[in-house]
């Protein structure tokens, strides 16, 4: 019951523009910039409280699939992704890879963004992996270029040029470790369930599960995982260094989510074209060799010479307070 106490207060998160902190644990302050994310069918402006909440629809079968919170008050530019797919266990299905496609693009166009958590709204689950009741329909020749959009979406989600952060507070398996593998930071309870489940069902991880576990943990130890098709939880993950924090499951099966959320109040304060460079230049920097990164370095250090920010932090700094950031 504690559970679903929990879930039915993150739920709320998703549905309405303001909410008091203390009893709704997942929404930061209003203010008159408030947006809320549902997606489903057309576009809307909707008044709460006096404040606008501009509410954006996706054309979709099922509309409350995936929900996308931006924050806002003190919490502004941090963006909430939440799956929601309850009776499939948040399996990936065609219409969950058309709706993230889209909070996607608007996520990647909208320089107000500092970072991205994503999470799941259903209790116990994160993701199980790809969709096998739909799968199980498709035409042999569907199977090929479904995955590969899969693959795709996965990709676009490591691309984002902001922090991501994934909060895994349940199972995690298949194309839904996948998915938190192409995040930047994971972040877990210690009774989560994360694998690379593939080879039990005579395929092979199909979206990046293959290259970014190795780079994550190492060759050897991705290798023992895919071929035995291993499950560990929460605990064992953060000794594999498959994620970066392993926190106790609290009454309400969050634990991880609010971890995830006070980290990205501590990114937030700081400069976000900084932050968007740092990631650019760690990403590219860790794919070549360290001369080339090094200059990939300097090339992404030369464009924060000419911000404003830049300058904000210095007089900041000489002025003994905290600076004020634009993104500019």
């Amino acid at each position: 019951m504690a559970v679903l106490a929990g879930r039915r207060a993150l739920l709320q998160v998703f549905r309405v523009p303001t909410a008091d902190r203390d009893s709704v644990r997942r929404l930061a302050p209003a203010s008159s910039c408030s947006r809320q994310y549902v997606l489903s069918g057309k576009v809307s402006i909707s008044r709460l409280n006096g404040h606008g909440a501009a509410t954006r629809h996706y054309s979709s079968e099922s509309k409350d699939d995936l929900r996308v919170r931006y924050l806002d008050g003190e919490d502004a530019g941090i963006v909430v992704v939440g799956i929601n797919r309850p009776k499939a266990k948040n399996a990936i299905s065609k219409n969950l890879v058309k709706m993230m496609f889209e909070a996607v693009e608007d996520i990647k166009k909208n320089n107000k963004v500092r970072s991205v958590i994503l999470c799941s709204l259903v209790p116990g689950i994160f993701c199980a992996g790809a969709d096998l009741k739909e799968r199980a329909k498709m035409h042999q020749s569907e199977v090929g270029p479904f995955v590969s959009k899969a693959r795709a979406l996965i990709t676009e989600l490591g691309n984002l040029p902001v922090p991501t952060i994934a909060a895994v507070d349940g199972a995690a398996l298949g194309g839904g470790l996948e998915m938190a593998l192409a995040c930047d930071i994971r972040i877990a309870s210690n009774t989560a369930k994360m694998g690379l489940v593939e080879t039990k069902l005579a395929i092979i991880p199909g979206a990046g599960g293959t290259q970014r576990l190795p780079r994550v943990i190492g060759v050897s130890l991705a290798k023992e995982l895919i071929f035995a098709a291993r499950v560990v939880d929460g605990t064992e993950a953060l000794r594999l260094g498959l994620v970066s924090h392993s926190v106790e499951q609290n009454k309400t099966g969050d634990a991880a989510y609010l971890r995830a959320l006070e980290l990205a109040r501590e990114i937030n304060p700081q400069g976000p074209i900084a932050i968007r460079m740092a990631k650019l230049a760690i990403n590219q920097g860790i794919e070549v060799d360290l001369s080339t990164g090094l200059a990939i370095e300097e090339a992404c250090y030369a464009q924060v010479i000419p911000t404003k920010d830049r300058l904000e932090g210095l007089s900041a700094f000489k002025d003994k307070r905290r600076p004020y950031y634009k993104g500019e």
